[in-house]
C-alpha cells in the first residue's frame, strides 16, 4: 500500500493557472522556488527563482537573489542578483537596488533604480533617481 518504488515525484504544472501570494504581514526566511506567477506583498529574506511573473506589491520587500521570467515592482527589491528573462517594470513607488540583468526595461517617473544594471548582453554601470537615462559613450 505504502510502497515508495511506485511513488514519483509531482511535476509542477503552470497550465493550471495557479498563483501564488504572499500576504502583507508574512515574513519569509529562506529560498522559494515556483512555477507559477509570484506575488509579493510581504518580505521575502531570501532567494526566489519562478518561471512565471514575479509582481511585487506597494508593500513588498524582497532581500536576496530573484530569477524570474517577468517583473512588475511596486514595492522594494535588494537584490545581489536580480534576473528578469524579460520585461522588469518599474511602477513609480518601486526601489530597487543590486545588480540587475533584464531583457527589456520600463521605468515610471519617481521610481529609484540605484543598480549596476546589465541588457541584452551589454553591461552599464549607471544610478537612475528621477533622472532620464544618460547613454554612455565609450
Amino acid at each position: 500500500m505504502f510502497n515508495k518504488e511506485n511513488k514519483k515525484p509531482m511535476a509542477a504544472d503552470n497550465s493550471l493557472g495557479g498563483s501564488n501570494r504572499i500576504i502583507a504581514g508574512t515574513i519569509i526566511k529562506g529560498e522559494v522556488n515556483s512555477a507559477s506567477d509570484f506575488r509579493i506583498d510581504g518580505e521575502i529574506e531570501g532567494n526566489i527563482t519562478t518561471t512565471g511573473r514575479l509582481v511585487v506589491g506597494k508593500d513588498g520587500i524582497i532581500r536576496g537573489e530573484v530569477i524570474c521570467a517577468n517583473a512588475d515592482v511596486e514595492g522594494t527589491i535588494i537584490a545581489k542578483s536580480l534576473i528578469v528573462k524579460g520585461t522588469l517594470s518599474l511602477k513609480s513607488t518601486a526601489n530597487i537596488q543590486g545588480t540587475v540583468q533584464a531583457e527589456k526595461l520600463a521605468i515610471e517617473p519617481g521610481a529609484i533604480f540605484n543598480v549596476t544594471c546589465s541588457m541584452g548582453g551589454a553591461s552599464t554601470k549607471t544610478t537612475i533617481n528621477n533622472e532620464p537615462i544618460k547613454k554612455e559613450s565609450k
